[in-house]
């Protein structure tokens, strides 16, 4: 019998050794861009999320936003599966302004806040991860929302546009279209 739970032991050692599991997240850089909007993800708040694609070890696609994490993962289009997916983990992150480099946890084990009156790093309402149930639920009680688990999230609040903030839109872009022109001379 001890003989079967070395072997058994020791063949999962070389599997994990063999890329077996999901890999392991990767800490955020300065060279880490959001998948979607390409711009430095350090720069923005609140929690961000990383998705490991099968065949693309080590180079994670970063996400300014761990709704649109979710989203990416819900929608049909990818070229390839998804090996694994990590979210800060709020309740280790310093701050809302800084959510931590390596508090990652897996997507799926996370609790999430949803409908909070907190903002991700784009502007949008946020799926706010945590690691323990207790401290997503004292986040929900003092800004809002509920708690859920991440295959309990309904499709509409990751999928469902956005509107934009107030004063920000099609016109305010065309104003600042015109103005670059005029101060280009044109």
């Amino acid at each position: 019998m001890r003989r079967v739970l070395v072997l058994s032991l020791a063949l999962l050692a070389a599997c994990q050794e063999d890329g077996a599991g999901p890999p392991n997240p990767v800490a955020m850089t300065a060279d880490a861009v959001g998948h979607y909007c390409q711009m430095n993800i350090l720069e923005h708040p609140g929690p961000k999320a990383q998705v490991h694609l099968d065949g693309l070890p080590g180079a994670p696609l970063f996400f300014s936003q761990v709704r649109d994490a979710v989203a990416y993962a819900r929608m049909p289009e990818q070229s390839h599966d998804i090996a694994a997916i990590y979210v800060n983990d709020m309740g280790a992150a310093p701050n809302w302004e800084a959510p931590g480099a390596a508090n990652w946890i897996a997507a799926n084990e996370a609790f999430y806040v949803v409908g909070s009156e907190r903002q991700g790093g784009m502007g949008a309402p946020e799926l706010v991860p945590f690691g323990a149930a207790d401290t997503a639920v004292t986040f929900a009680e003092t800004h809002g929302g509920r708690v859920m688990r991440l295959d309990t999230i309904p499709d509409v609040e990751v999928l469902t546009p956005v509107s934009l903030e107030e004063g920000v839109g099609e016109d305010d872009y065309e104003d600042r279209l015109r103005a670059l022109a005029q101060r280009r001379g044109g």
